[in-house]
């Protein structure tokens, strides 16, 4: 049956350079994070630097997010996706340069470490207006029938390139340094401009053009919370990812703990993106509306048994094994999350709906990596990875049994809201 095609969404032209533009701008932007990490744990050797990197990168993201999707919804997708990438190519390059090893020479370790934080704060500022663009962009690309397909390959070709870009980021390091990691990263986030401007133009279907800024953003609002769905996913999702932020102490783990070297390091970040490529695949092919409030507490749940289990590791394929788990079950959770986000989200409230689940779960990677470093520098780094994980499978318990309707949601009930 038509219903039942796995490649319906990819037969649509756009929505096929929309997924490539995608890949490779989250591709370029976690590959940035991850070589940030590895350059400023090299300068200070300070857990808590790693921590600070991704409250630069938070506090922008989050004061902004509301002010850009109300932006988003009152402006044409495209050029205004194209501006956010254009902004995210000059961040880029400012990386390139302040990691050239003549321009290092010349400057102070502070310095350098200052110029870096500043530059991650100016790109939160770009992924404020990013996110809900992205978001409201890819319903126009799709009919309205074909969006959990389409929100299946979104979401998996989105957790794929944010698990590979941070693992080619790893092995870019120790095989052509930092300065020329980053000078691959610029390149793709000039690729991703390029394949942009295959989409054409879309209509504006907000029918409040012009509506004062502080009433539509308490619509958006009051929209997420009046939708008991959709709160609860994003809920759900921005605890475990905020206490489940192992990956920020990868480099730790690399350097000090396992001893694996950068090589080791790339090898820990891959595995996560081989786990979402198998979810990819069997997202396809295996719909996860039914029951999919089971499914999404589940997937959370091992997710967090994987992180204590990386947490407790000695042995480098054990730990290896760990990320590559947590990558299959957190694929879950966001195929999942974003197909309920796509499908009980009115068409002229994207950006805002979007914008908020921003600040619950795009910002709480940011956020978790800031309470990983935290954590890490007072009670040490392995306690602040089985504490956090611990607090991840508590949330998930917590959530379980104060919403038994959740646990009984089915996503093409799309006119539901969980009692």
């Amino acid at each position: 049956m038509k219903n039942n095609d796995p490649y319906e969404a990819l037969r649509h032209p756009e929505f096929n350079w929309f997924l490539l533009m995608r890949f490779a701008l989250v591709f370029a932007w976690t590959m940035q994070f991850v070589v940030i990490e590895w350059q400023v744990y090299s300068l200070t050797k300070d857990p808590l630097s790693l921590g600070v990197i991704g409250l630069m990168e938070i506090i922008p993201a989050v004061s902004m997010a509301l002010f850009a999707g109300h932006i988003v919804d009152q402006s044409e997708k495209k050029g205004l996706l194209a501006k956010c990438i254009a902004g995210f190519s000059l961040v880029s390059l400012g990386m390139f340069l302040i990691t050239l090893p003549e321009i290092q020479k010349s400057l102070t370790v502070s310095t350098v470490l200052y110029t870096v934080y500043a530059l991650v704060f100016l790109g939160g500022l770009v992924r404020s207006f990013i996110t809900p663009t992205v978001f409201s962009l890819m319903a126009l690309l799709v009919p309205k029938k074909t969006y959990p397909n389409a929100s299946t390959w979104s979401s998996s070709v989105w957790q794929i390139a944010a698990v590979s870009g941070p693992a080619v980021g790893g092995f870019a390091i120790g095989i052509i340094g930092i300065h020329w990691s980053m000078c691959l990263i610029l390149v793709l986030a000039v690729s991703a401009l390029l394949l942009l401007s295959r989409i054409e133009k879309k209509p504006i279907l907000n029918p409040k053009i012009g509506e004062p800024m502080m009433q539509s953003l308490q619509e958006g609002v009051r929209f997420v919370f009046g939708n008991k769905t959709i709160l609860s996913a994003i809920s759900l999702d921005m605890i475990a990812v905020l206490f489940g932020g192992a990956m920020a102490l990868l480099p730790i783990f690399a350097q000090d703990i396992l001893k694996v070297g950068s090589e080791g390091f790339g090898l820990l970040r891959a595995a996560p993106a081989v786990g979402s490529f198998i979810t990819m695949v069997l997202a396809a092919y295996i719909p996860m509306n039914k029951n999919a409030g089971m499914k999404l507490l589940s997937a959370v749940f091992l997710f967090g048994v994987c992180i204590i289990v990386f947490g407790l590791s000695r042995w480098f394929w054990v730990s290896v094994l760990a990320m590559f788990f947590s990558g299959i079950f957190d694929g879950v959770s966001v195929v999942i999350r974003q197909t309920i986000l796509q499908m009980q989200t009115p068409d002229h409230m994207r950006g805002r709906v979007a914008s908020v689940n921003s600040i619950f779960v795009g910002s709480s990677n940011e956020l978790g990596a800031f309470e990983s470093g935290l954590t890490a520098k007072l009670m040490g780094t392995v306690p602040a990875v089985i504490f956090g994980g611990t607090m991840t499978l508590l949330t998930v318990t917590l959530t379980g049994w104060l919403s038994p309707s959740f646990r009984k949601l089915d996503i093409h009930r799309s006119e539901e809201s969980l009692d």
